[in-house]
């Protein structure tokens, strides 16, 4: 508010008169705020106005609530409604704060902001309260610290601050110019020259920031360039306050008289979609302060210094029988506010008093509030008892006083031994990446914990809990479901927070400081990455995949491969599987299986983690293996007619996982019948004795490969169903033992922790000792845990619990058709020598490679994660390193892990699904070089999958033989896109809105023309791909696709599947091209090709300045190429075309990237004159565009 004018006897109100340390009250301070009111020495306050025991509030009507008294005597000069928390700031003339707490008005902190300075203003931040002073700006939390001071140059006199952002402030006063204040860096960043001085009031829309000055005027300003749109002479003396609502502005002020200034009783009202002045309104009070009131209408408030209010419409006449008076303790009201609900006014007069006004007796001040925090009480009289078992409840919480004497805590030397810490093992992640320099070894630092923090491990019950990141962020629903904050942090399902940008501004390094490609998990359907990625760190599996090619247009094994592909090219990028997936939803047998989820399903948790993707395990094997089979046959065809391709296990696939089985049926007549059969994966059998009896794994593999049931079966020989023994024996032992583990009940559940603690108690013993849950052990014992002779090789006893499962298995199958299946340790190893296995026929030793385990967490429904041994090759390619290391694979998110975390199950929440264990030396029996299948003859002019398509319609010419790109060859790109599903999004409480699930995209057209030779210019490539997927949106105006272009039936384009596209550009990829075009990140994620960030020439990049915004095609063209492109609908080739042209014209203005300088001027004249023009290309008179070139009228008369 604008002081000046006011009454005369406000200058008595001097701040150095009511300093907070003088404690003389103030002269002026009326009699009767005196009586039953306490006063300290410092002269505050420290009770409430009293006020009557029964207040009657009409609702719809305004009426006093409280009184309270924030400083007495000091007059009031800014309050301020807290839009975050239910709260009522007041500021002083003397430089003091104060918030009142709830309708109630009830004290709840009260500090100094400036000695010498009044407050003028007052701003709530979610994290704290802005105070403006003269010339002093200063961020403090709700409690009286202090975040930062900001100190303005002295000459300074601020008066206004006004809140652009969550982190950007205006700050005006009485000078020729405004400040732009950024919080994040408490530093000046801008400074808007104004042109008419003393900015007291400020105000902000959609569209202009308001400014009113001194002299009168209030000026409406750009929100981007801060320069004057226009300008109302509001008053000719000074202006007093205005406000903004919808299309109307309302000011009082003062005019000119000749006596001095004298209050106007005209409120003037403007238009602003007319930008002019329409009829003033009269009011019957002395304005001073206005705000609009639009709760059912847009009702103003007026309000006189006197305390005089009254509500009008701002378009209709004042009606006096809407005034009501506010009583203020002293002469005038100083100060005024209204909440943010509209429920709740505030008044603050010259003595110091607050007066709340509401509608209702049970007023909000916001919509939507959070809880308040308030301090502690004091616990010196009521001291908390102390839990002696508690080994880390701080001893200090009881006070012990000063004695000399011996205390009962001081054991004599004699009655006690040292029993230091084991110290903790390094982290895996430093001693992989340690370089040696002599004894010295050098490593980068993880940053996996704080500086100096060294975690230690108390008793046996910490090693339930990781870190004490696990515990849940809020400790609601920690009493019913206990198991959740045993879930660590990295075992929990990760989520993409989308944002405005959708994923460019989300952080993938921080889940992925590997070189190795995660997999994203908002694609339906994407409970298999777990899966996915156990079968591209099998080194034959990825080979085989990576070089099979067919014709089959939705072959599995064929975007595996392509998927192989991008996580090979990736460093550390994730990838998402969106092709496979889309391939995987049109297999029928997929379908029967129940593994295709509705969305509603996976986003809630409903199906049976597990149980699926042991399914989908075994559903995946066996269509590589059918689709590796398919292929094989048709080679074989098409070569020697004698080949033997045909048979049931020859595939690669079959010679990876088959296992060759014989089964055989005994009746109880005597009969016997016995049949070949072969599996690609076992399911483990459970024996169903409960005691706690000791049961390898061993003897359970081999209970489960060697089942024998009783069943009803038919008998040839009794010709009818009998009680038959059916036994099942091994011929051939796999490559690659696949495991199902079914756990799929509690029984299973406790079948496996039961024999996790016997295999506990068991190697506790092997030390020759019995260790209680609660012993701690001594430095002695510590050794011994570690000795070569007890031969167990962990680094503490927490590597012991919940582990059953052996890193090694060794089988045999013995002359009488037997099978010998036991655990196989290191220990082994030494014991029998490093070959003493593979020496002995049919003895194979295998090594635990992956676990697929199912994480239970209530919350999100669960999750599937994988622990796999990524290999020495994998290791060579990605960090040039040679060496093995377990990681975990939970979708993007990735971390190397200790090897005993991989076998480690609490079934309370980490259930084993999949096992993967390899026979060793696997990768020397199979031949690991990759040949890109993908030939030069897919460029090649393909047939249209359209009906009806007719040469006239051709709109490219295939490339010829002597045409085939080389390496380094530009190419021009574009893709166009329709919508499968919906983007689902969702309103927060402060009106923004929050991504939940981004719109499902799919590619409907690709075009790639040609960067040089004779035919510039010319496409090559023009595919509209085939959907069978329903369309919801075809998004016509920006791509150019209609109803019936994807329908081979009806459409007159060129149509291809999806699958022949994808290997054109694919084999563009690989023979090394560069692909020029604009917004190409989103183009080749949606399309799901991953492209070397050398092989991209993105003109949204070339011509972009740093934290600025993107340019679009059609302004670009417009402004470097004179042409207007995208009139009504977009067009792939003529936005490739342009694209090329567009870095044409980049090399020669930055001639070729030789001088950055000259072109940095080209892009601040491009980016002023976006600005200006508001980023608009302005209607053309006569349509431009490449279309009507020379150069495409050859494509016409094909």
């Amino acid at each position: 508010m604008n002081f000046e004018g006011l009454d005369p006897g406000l200058a008595e109100y001097a701040p150095a008169m009511h300093s907070a340390l003088d404690p003389v009250l103030d002269a002026h301070l009326n009699p009767s705020l005196l009586q039953n009111v306490e006063l300290d020495p410092e002269g505050v306050a420290l009770e409430a106005l009293p006020v009557q025991e029964s207040v009657h509030i009409m609702e719809g009507v305004y009426s006093e609530l409280h009184s309270v008294v924030a400083e007495v005597g000091v007059p009031v000069s800014v309050s301020h409604f807290d839009l975050h928390e239910e709260m009522l700031w007041v500021g002083s003339h003397g430089g003091h704060a104060t918030s009142f707490f709830g309708p109630a008005l009830e004290r709840y902190s009260s500090f100094q902001v400036n000695g010498s300075d009044d407050i003028r203003q007052i701003q709530s931040l979610e994290n704290g309260i802005l105070f403006l002073t003269k010339n002093n700006l200063k961020y403090m939390a709700r409690g009286g610290l202090i975040i930062f001071d900001y100190l303005l140059d002295e000459s300074e006199d601020m008066h206004s601050l006004l809140l652009t952002d969550s982190s950007t402030l205006l700050v005006g006063g009485l000078q020729n110019h405004i400040l732009e204040i950024d919080l994040n860096t408490v530093q000046e960043t801008q400074k808007y020259a104004v042109e008419t001085p003393g900015v007291t009031i400020m105000r902000q829309t959609n569209r202009f920031f308001f400014c009113g000055h001194t002299s009168g005027k209030v000026s409406l300003r750009d929100l981007r360039t801060f320069k004057v749109e226009h300008e109302f002479d509001a008053f000719s003396g000074s202006l007093s306050d205005f406000d903004v609502h919808g299309n109307l502005l309302a000011a009082c002020g003062f005019s000119s008289r000749l006596t001095g200034l004298a209050c106007d009783r005209f409120l003037k009202v403007y238009d602003l979609r007319m930008m002019r002045a329409i009829t003033p309104l009269q009011v019957h009070v002395d304005p001073a302060f206005l705000r609009f009131i639009p709760t059912y209408t847009s009702r103003l408030a007026i309000i006189s210094q006197s305390g005089q209010c009254q509500f009008c419409e701002p378009t209709g006449l004042a009606n006096p029988a809407d005034i009501f008076h506010v009583n203020p303790v002293g002469p005038l009201l100083m100060t005024f506010d209204v909440s943010a609900s509209k429920q709740a006014l505030a008044f603050g007069d010259s003595e110091g008093c607050v007066h709340l006004w509401t509608d209702s007796p049970e007023p909000s001040f916001n919509p939507y509030s959070r809880e308040t925090e308030f301090a502690l009480p004091c616990l010196v009289d009521s001291l908390p008892p102390l839990d002696w078992s508690q080994d880390l409840l701080p001893l200090s919480l009881i006070p012990v006083p000063l004695t000399t004497d011996t205390l009962l805590s001081d054991w004599p030397a004699a009655n006690s031994a040292p029993a230091p810490r084991r110290a903790p093992p390094v982290d895996a992640e430093i001693l992989r990446t340690m370089k040696k320099v002599g004894f010295i070894g050098y490593a980068p630092n993880p940053r996996t914990r704080l500086r100096n923090q060294i975690p230690y491990r108390l008793k046996e019950s910490d090693s339930e809990f990781d870190s004490f990141s696990q515990v849940t962020e809020s400790p609601i629903g920690r009493e019913e479901e206990p198991h959740l904050h045993m879930v660590s942090k990295k075992y929990r399902k990760v989520t993409i927070k989308y944002s405005k940008l959708g994923l460019e501004d989300f952080d993938f390094k921080h889940y992925n400081k590997t070189l190795f490609a995660g997999l994203e998990p908002h694609i339906p359907n994407a409970y298999c990455n777990c899966m996915i990625q156990v079968l591209y760190f099998l080194e034959p599996v990825r080979c085989l995949i990576q070089n099979h090619l067919c014709q089959k247009e939705f072959c599995l094994a064929c975007e595996l491969g392509f998927l192989f592909h991008m996580l090979d090219l990736s460093r550390g990028d994730p990838c998402q599987g969106s092709n496979f997936l889309r391939a995987f939803r049109t297999i029928p047998e997929a379908s029967a299986l129940g593994l295709i989820l509705a969305d509603s399903d996976e986003a809630s948790g409903k199906g049976n983690l597990a149980r699926l993707i042991q399914r989908w395990n075994r559903f995946i094997l066996t269509q590589l293996h059918q689709d590796m089979q398919e292929l094989e046959v048709t080679q074989a065809y098409r070569g020697a007619g004698g080949s033997s391709f045909c048979s049931s296990g020859d595939s690669v696939i079959g010679q990876l996982f088959s296992c060759e089985m014989e089964n055989c049926s005994l009746c109880r007549c005597g009969s016997e019948t016995v049949r070949a059969s072969s599996t690609l994966l076992f399911t483990l059998s459970y024996p169903e004795d409960k005691t706690g009896k000791n049961c390898d794994f061993a003897q359970v593999l081999k209970r489960s490969i060697c089942l024998e049931q009783n069943t009803q079966a038919w008998c040839d020989n009794c010709e009818k169903y009998q009680p038959t023994i059916q036994t099942r024996n091994i011929r051939h032992l796999p490559d690659i033992l696949v495991i199902n583990c079914e756990v799929n009940s509690l029984k299973e559940a406790d079948f496996w922790r039961m024999q996790a603690e016997v295999a506990f108690k068991m190697a506790i013993k092997k030390h020759g000792g019995e260790i209680s849950k609660n012993k701690e052990f001594a430095l002695a014992d510590w050794k011994e845990l570690g000795s070569p002779e007890g031969m167990l090789m962990c680094s503490s006893i927490e590597e012991l619990k919940n582990v059953w499962l052996p890193f090694s298995i060794r089988m045999k199958i013995t002359k009488n058709k037997g099978l010998d299946v036991c655990n196989w340790t290191d220990g082994d190893e030494i014991q029998w020598g490093p070959a003493r296995a593979e020496e002995e026929h049919g003895v194979s030793v295998y090594d635990l490679m992956a676990t697929v385990v199912h994480i239970l967490d209530s919350r999100t429904g669960g999750s599937l994660v994988a622990h796999i041994k990524v290999g020495e090759t994998y290791h060579q390619r990605k960090e040039g390193v040679t060496h093995q290391q377990w990681y975990l694979f939970n979708d993007f998110l990735i971390e190397p892990i200790d090897k005993h975390e991989a076998v480690q199950f609490d079934m309370n929440w980490k259930v084993p699904a999949i096992l993967y264990y390899v026979k060793r030396n696997l990768n020397s029996k199979y031949n690991l070089n990759i040949k890109n299948p993908i030939e030069a003859s897919v460029l090649l002019a393909e047939a249209s999958l359209a009906r009806k398509q007719r040469k006239t319609h051709t709109t490219f010419i295939p490339l010829m033989l002597n045409e085939m790109p080389q390496v380094g060859d530009l190419v021009g790109l574009d893709a166009e896109f329709v919508t499968l599903n919906e983007e689902e999004a969702e309103l927060r409480s402060d009106g923004t809105k929050s991504t939940i699930k981004p719109s499902q995209m799919s590619v409907a057209r690709i075009t790639c023309v040609r960067g040089q030779g004779p035919n510039e210019g010319i496409p090559f490539i023009d595919d509209y791909i085939s959907t069978q997927e329903q369309v919801v949106d075809y998004l016509t105006q920006y791509s150019g696709i209609k109803p019936g272009d994807l329908d081979a039936k009806i459409s007159s384009k060129h149509l291809t599947t999806l699958k022949s596209t994808y290997l054109k550009l694919r084999f563009l990829i690989d023979i090394g091209v560069k692909f020029v075009g604009h917004g190409l990140q989103k183009d080749f994620r949606v399309i799901n090709l991953m492209v070397p960030k050398d092989q991209v020439l993105d003109t949204v990049y070339l011509f972009h300045m740093p934290r600025k915004r993107m340019i679009s095609l059609r302004f670009l063209a417009w402004y470097f190429l004179d042409l207007k492109i995208q009139g009504e609908t977009h067009d792939s080739i003529e936005d490739a075309r342009t694209a090329l042209q567009l870095y044409r014209k980049y090399l020669e203005l930055s001639k070729n990237g030789t001088e950055p300088e000259s072109f940095h001027k080209v892009l601040k004249g491009l980016y002023e004159k976006g600005r200006k023009m508001d980023w608009k290309v302005p209607e053309p008179e006569g349509q431009t565009s490449p279309k009507n070139a020379a150069v495409f009228s050859s494509v016409l008369a094909l």
